[in-house]
């Protein structure tokens, strides 16, 4: 039998697994041992799922197939646990943390402070690079690291400014390191995982599916202490990182934009529910948490 954490990463990759049954499963055995020695309707009553997803559930724990992939996966990238002394704090704070995390780079830049999350849309104004550059290259270049999400518009923007003025920055992606999305991002996701970091929650052959965005948000805003929005609609997927960040008692900041800019419109909202506003770099500096 494998030790506690490489039992945890094989179930993280078995297909019929999510979240809150594999937080259910660490909850009710720590050594997560007894599950294999369940029948499929055993697992279906203890954890209340369908005895159709449990016998398939059941069928993955006791595959050779899985367990080839478990070590395969080991073999090409490095796979932190929930359970790992040096898994990041800020992040163990949340209130759903992941409990498995496949890094491709520098896994020590997950500790690195100050950092500060950077989210906007993926349709950015020309105006916004050098918003940017303006405000964030000072941080840059004092040794502060950004995290973004590796997609196009103000996350590229924020990766490729760090890159610029040799800082250090990590991508949080919502797909398998073998499916990248979006693709024209492959070149930059390869320059990350050779020189900073890049982590997933999902298993290297799993593809982007839409609904594992907004759950990546809650690891951007997660790693840091706060996160900043460049430009948002009012209805922007950005708003979700906002409120995520929110509950995990983080600092919000916004830029300001004009009231005829319809991507300004939900930075401009947030300021005026409270988030702090950003003229320049010093106002990041001087509200930054204590």
């Amino acid at each position: 039998m494998y030790e506690t954490r490489k039992l945890l990463i094989f179930l993280h990759i078995n297909p019929y697994t999510t979240r809150p049954l594999l937080r259910k499963i660490l909850q009710q055995d720590p050594s997560l041992t007894t599950i294999f020695t369940m029948s499929p309707q055993t697992i279906a009553t203890s954890y209340a799922i369908p005895l159709k997803r449990a016998t398939a559930f059941h069928h993955h724990l006791h595959s050779d197939n899985l367990r080839y992939k478990m070590e395969r996966f080991m073999k090409e990238f490095s796979i932190m646990t929930i359970l790992d002394k040096d898994y990041p704090i800020l992040l163990a704070n949340i209130p759903d943390p992941p409990l498995v995390l496949y890094l491709a780079g520098d896994s020590a830049l997950l500790n690195r402070t100050p950092a500060l999350s950077v989210v906007g849309t993926r349709q950015p104004t020309q105006s916004a690079f050098p918003a940017m550059e303006r405000v964030l290259s000072p941080l840059i270049e004092a040794g502060w690291m950004l995290v973004s999400g590796l997609a196009v518009g103000i996350d590229r923007f924020a990766h490729l400014l760090s890159l610029r003025y040799h800082g250090t920055t990590v991508g949080v992606i919502g797909s398998g390191f073998h499916h990248i999305y979006p693709q024209q991002n492959i070149s930059l996701f390869q320059q990350m995982a050779r020189n900073h970091l890049v982590i997933s929650e999902y298993a290297p052959d799993i593809r982007p599916q839409r609904y594992h965005f907004p759950e990546r948000n809650r690891i951007i805003s997660g790693l840091t202490e706060a996160t900043l929005v460049v430009e948002a609609k009012a209805r922007s997927g950005s708003l979700i990182t906002v409120d995520q960040a929110l509950e995990q008692g983080r600092e919000v900041f916004a830029f300001p934009g004009s009231l005829l800019e319809e991507k300004s419109e939900g930075c401009n909202r947030m300021i005026q529910e409270g988030a702090r506003i950003v003229l320049n770099t010093q106002d990041i500096v001087e509200s930054w948490p204590k």
